[in-house]
């Protein structure tokens, strides 16, 4: 198989930040991309051509498109590229809400040659997959509990532009721009959440999107959730408690571009009931790479290129975390009523 001929549209931070793995995939290149920020429709100074509108961009010979745009925008452009019969790559979220998503799934089932596949890069940080593979060995029994914890200061960060609180673009403030990370990983360690409380409130920026969303699930087997995504953690904060049957592990900071999460570490605990008395022995693991933007992309051309299904970051996974998203959004009366949040259990395919 000859090289896969890429294009990126939004050609941003995490635009340019996806072309290096691009650039460092063996089996890709990139030719073209496209954003509203340009002039005119060109050629960089490297030979990639450059466009303003995604239509263009979709009028090269591409096998691959990779979506990061804002949220407003995703779903369409993901749906003009599975459309025209190419395999997309698109960031988290998938859209504003639960029905973009379905839109997208309804395009796909008519495209069953396309592979489709959601950024959620967590998954492939290296101390989420330890501790995945820690819960999938039995080795410390079943899931009890899990405490987590995603917070930045403001929900503009690191001057990056201001569409994040503006409701008719993002569709959400923090829970859905950054807890939806943790949202996925909760889903991806426990399972599906179907009973869900929650407090969502944007009292202290004052935009019309959550600057914090408090929720408390439960799944059907019994295992409970907690989650505060907050706009208003000062001190930048990434923290995933998950307790089990014989030990636990603590999932503590997180290795990223702002470097402003602390040390990446996973410390599991192996529990005596009999002799540790509330004070196991840990061990702990500290992390100085992050491999998950690469192994992701990298993953998304193994699968093209060997017709292998998109196990992890699927249009079901975004369907499902996206679900879970607004049942939290849901959970709250006042907040369900005063954005006329919908029930996503009765959204349809």
């Amino acid at each position: 198989m000859t090289n896969l001929k890429v294009g990126i549209a939004g050609y941003g931070i995490v635009g340019k930040r996806r072309r290096m793995c691009i650039e460092r995939n063996p089996h890709t290149k990139l030719v073209a991309v496209c954003d509203r920020s340009f002039e005119g429709n060109g050629v960089l100074s490297d030979g990639v051509r450059h466009y303003t509108d995604y239509r263009n961009l979709l009028q090269e010979k591409l096998d691959v498109l990779i979506v990061c745009l804002t949220n407003e925008v995703a779903a369409e452009v993901t749906i003009a590229g599975i459309e025209a019969g190419v395999h997309v790559f698109c960031e988290k979220p998938p859209g504003r809400n639960v029905e973009d998503i379905e839109r997208v799934i309804r395009s796909e089932a008519k495209q069953p040659d396309c592979k489709l596949m959601y950024g959620f890069n967590h998954r492939y940080h290296d101390s989420v997959k330890d501790a995945l593979k820690l819960i999938r060995s039995g080795e410390l029994g079943g899931i009890i509990n899990m405490r987590g914890v995603y917070g930045k200061s403001k929900l503009i960060t690191f001057n990056q532009p201001d569409w994040r609180t503006r409701r008719e673009i993002a569709g959400g403030g923090v829970l859905l721009d950054q807890g939806i990370h943790m949202v996925d990983l909760m889903r991806l360690f426990a399972g599906e959440f179907s009973e869900v409380y929650s407090f969502v409130s944007n009292s202290h920026w004052g935009y019309e999107v959550e600057d914090n969303a408090y929720a408390l699930m439960r799944t059907d087997e019994g295992v409970v959730g907690m989650l505060n995504s907050s706009a208003t953690q000062w001190r930048h904060r990434f923290n995933l408690d998950i307790n089990m049957e014989r030990g636990s592990l603590i999932l503590g900071g997180l290795l990223s571009g702002t470097k402003s999460y602390g040390a990446e570490t996973l410390t599991v605990a192996m529990v005596d009931h009999e002799n540790d008395n509330g004070d196991p022995k840990e061990q702990l693991t500290r992390y100085n790479h992050d491999p998950s933007w690469e192994e992701e992309i990298n993953r998304f051309v193994e699968c093209i290129r060997n017709d292998q299904p998109i196990e992890s970051g699927s249009s079901l996974d975004a369907l499902n975390t996206m679900k879970l998203v607004y049942k939290i959004y849901y959970a709250d009366s006042k907040w369900r009523k005063a954005y006329s949040i919908s029930n996503p259990d009765e959204s349809n395919q």
